[in-house]
């Protein structure tokens, strides 16, 4: 099991909890309240800091429920932490826009996050075909 260092910004927001066997990605709540007006964007403060380990990076998504609950989507559409963004001043930030009004009340839960492995270094090499079956083409899956 690994123990990650965080700094809480905000003593009053529940700490970061993992919850075995519910799932493996970690809920994250707004610092403060954030008041959006329809096309507006914000970065809301998550009021953490972490210090991942070396070699690790978190992804970070909205909640299932913040669109629906919010109009709030997800400006980079998944953030990326990498272990380096580890610093006493390095907070978290959920880059939101709103699509309707929305006020997001300081402790809402609205992402989550998940760390991963780094990609193992990887080198390319140029070739004229490749040797497997062509799949039909883009959005071919369903089909």
């Amino acid at each position: 099991m690994e123990t990650l260092e965080v700094k809480y910004f905000s003593p009053d927001l529940p700490e970061l909890q993992y919850v075995e066997g519910k799932s493996d990605w970690i809920d994250l709540y707004a610092a403060e309240t954030a008041v959006l007006k329809a096309g507006e964007f914000r970065l809301i403060p998550l009021g953490v800091a972490i210090a991942l380990p070396e070699g690790w990076e978190a992804h970070l998504v909205p909640r299932s429920s913040t669109f629906k609950n919010y109009g709030l989507l997800q400006t980079n559409s998944m953030g990326v932490v990498d272990c380096t963004y580890r610093g006493d001043g390095d907070q978290w930030f959920f880059p939101a826009y709103a699509t309707r009004d929305a006020v997001i009340e300081k402790g809402a839960r609205i992402c989550q996050f998940r760390i991963m492995q780094n990609q193992p270094r990887l080198t390319f090499r140029r070739v004229e075909h490749l040797d497997s079956p062509d799949r039909g083409g883009f959005g071919s899956t369903g089909r």
